[in-house]
């Protein structure tokens, strides 16, 4: 495959969990903390994911590929699905190759699991229909969608090195630890400091970077929708490119900001955490 890998340079949806800067622990968007699951008798694995240019010239290939566009380029290949401006990198930056912002390497070893918020054993085609739902808020794949196949096909083929067993210690985002309590109107200062450039002084997005809240992005259902998974994404991974970086306060400030600007609705949170457990930070 003879295209570089399109590094998402965002702030968008779905990532993850509870406010640490230390790798791991890392906690996933509502699923089980990283401390009430054991890691004992695994084997920590080595982030060694293959590159899409090594993608097979084969009919598994042309699947592979397939998902891998649906990733980097949502917009175009998957566009009936999709009801924002955003795609799928924007928030698996490096289309899912980078390992602080939920990369997608080793990931399909570890479905089906129970998630919280669903409160049921879910696949790996549900979990990519939910960032679907509210990350794009769009609307769920078809089951048999050639389209799901070849996300959960890219999915398990960055996976392929993953000796049975292994643990993941980069899911998710790093965990920022902070008893700052958040700041949105700091957070407009170090925004209007730090993040316009690439997405906007009005937050709609840029060439750069796409739109951070308003109906071109994320929905309330998202994972960065909470100011936790938010203040966690910015810390690890913004700003890209320009230099500078945030503290751990000016990250969660940001992320209180931005995410108390106005988005689109999520028609069906009403089904959301039905066992209870709902996090503090949850914006419904």
């Amino acid at each position: 495959m003879n295209r570089p890998v399109i590094a998402g340079v965002v702030l968008a949806s779905t990532l993850l969990a509870t406010i640490s800067c230390v790798p791991p622990p890392r906690v996933t968007e509502g699923e089980e903390p990283a401390g009430r699951r054991s890691m004992d008798a695994t084997v920590n694995a080595l982030f060694a994911p293959p590159s899409p240019e090594t993608i097979p010239g084969d009919l598994r290939g042309e699947q592979i590929r397939l998902g891998y566009e649906m990733v980097v380029n949502t917009q175009q290949y998957g566009k009936r699905y999709v009801g924002n401006a955003l795609n799928c990198t924007n928030c698996h930056l490096d289309a899912g190759l980078h390992p602080n912002s939920a990369s997608f390497v080793g990931i399909s070893t570890l479905y089906p699991q129970y998630r919280e918020r669903a409160g049921r054993q879910v696949t790996l085609a549900d979990r990519i229909n939910e960032c679907f739902e509210r990350s794009l808020n769009g609307k769920s794949l078809p089951p048999d969608s050639v389209k799901l196949t070849a996300i959960v096909a890219y999915i398990e083929w960055l996976s392929q090195n993953m000796p049975p067993g292994s643990a993941v210690p980069w899911r998710g985002i790093p965990r920022l630890t902070s008893i700052h309590q958040p700041d949105p109107l700091n957070g407009k200062k170090v925004f209007e400091k730090k993040c316009v450039f690439c997405h906007g002084s009005d937050g709609q997005g840029t060439m750069a970077g796409p739109p951070v809240w308003g109906p071109r992005s994320y929905n309330i259902g998202a994972g960065m929708a909470r100011v936790s998974v938010a203040a966690a994404f910015i810390k690890a991974n913004m700003p890209r490119g320009w230099g500078w970086t945030v503290t751990n306060n000016e990250a969660i400030d940001t992320a209180a900001y931005i995410n108390v600007q106005p988005r689109p609705d999520f028609p069906d949170k009403i089904h959301d955490w039905p066992k209870g457990n709902k996090p503090a930070d949850v914006p419904y």
